[in-house]
């Protein structure tokens, strides 16, 4: 017997795209919240209450110390309020979405500024509204949460190792090369002097007025990139795919037989003497066809005897 369903007054669970693109959002709304209360109001605090008792020497130390807690703590809490029940890809998600938010907001700015006076904050507006548009489809679409998903398989945003015990002189060297890489430009960053000391950006409001993006610029952009070239060096040899190539690279390496350190020193010797004396032999060979060749029975090549007659002066020619 068939019964008749009327599915237009039931509640509907939200999907699955939905869910984690609204996870996502407000996961990125608290990261944003913690950048703030470390770049703009511990500072802002700190320079107020702190900086006057303390000295030249533990002021700057001091400061970087209490935001490195600070931002450990709130994204300590941040992780258990999401807890073990969060939908996957939500750190992917977070982001994806913050990233989003910037390309979104430089790219209003540019074009705001193109345009003066209040026609370019309406155009402004109305280009930033399509992308913001753009943005949230592309997000609740298939193609946003693959994304999503796919930068949390491979495990950009996760503390875990992948096979931590395979692979570990790879790795290391892997990590050495890409600090050193990212050391030596940041180094020169820091050398150059070419930092400000407060990283401030124009805004299309009141005559360009300007805002402060980042205050001490000159001593938090090298820590940044300090501390973004720590992580990306740790979580690039533990991505899957790039971990798999470091250990069948080590493992391959292993089957090496290598030449014992006496046979090595030999061999060296051995091949150090080979190059001398086919360095000789080459020189005496030099030497003979040269002077064979210039004599005058040959003539292949004009006489040495000639050739210093030829820069003689005249009277010395006479003679």
């Amino acid at each position: 017997m068939a019964t008749a369903v009327e599915t237009g007054l039931e509640p509907r669970a939200p999907s699955a795209p939905m869910g984690l693109a609204f996870a996502s959002l407000i996961g990125a709304v608290y990261v944003v919240a913690v950048i703030v209360v470390v770049l703009y109001v511990i500072p802002e605090y700190w320079q107020r209450l702190v900086s006057p008792q303390l000295n030249t020497l533990t002021d700057t130390p001091g400061l970087l110390l209490t935001q490195v807690l600070a931002a450990s703590g709130l994204l300590w809490f941040g992780r258990q309020v999401l807890g073990a029940g969060a939908p996957q890809g939500i750190h992917g998600g977070i982001f994806l979405v913050i990233s989003l938010a910037i390309t979104i907001f430089f790219l209003w700015r540019a074009f705001a500024l193109n345009i003066e006076g209040p026609p370019g904050l309406i155009a402004g507006g109305i280009f930033a509204t399509f992308l913001l548009f753009f943005a949230f489809r592309f997000m609740v679409g298939r193609m946003g949460t693959g994304w999503m998903i796919g930068l949390e398989e491979q495990g950009w945003f996760s503390s875990a190792s992948f096979k931590r015990t395979l692979g570990q002189k790879a790795r290391r060297l892997t990590i050495l090369g890409i600090l050193l890489i990212c050391g030596t430009g940041i180094y020169s960053l820091w050398l150059g002097g070419t930092l400000p000391k407060n990283w401030a950006l124009e805004l299309p409001f009141d005559d360009f007025s300007s805002f402060t993006l980042l205050p001490e610029a000159r001593t938090m952009i090298p820590v940044l990139l300090v501390a973004l070239a720590l992580w990306f060096a740790f979580r690039a040899v533990n991505v899957p795919g790039f971990a798999e190539f470091l250990i069948a690279t080590e493992a391959e390496m292993n089957k090496v037989s290598w030449t014992p350190k006496k046979r090595l020193a030999q061999d060296t010797v051995v091949v150090l003497t080979t190059t001398l004396l086919l360095a000789l032999f080459l020189l005496i060979v030099d030497l003979f066809w040269g002077w064979l060749l210039s004599r005058e029975t040959i003539g292949v090549l004009p006489s040495q005897s000639t050739g210093a007659e030829k820069g003689k002066g005249p009277q010395q020619a006479k003679w």
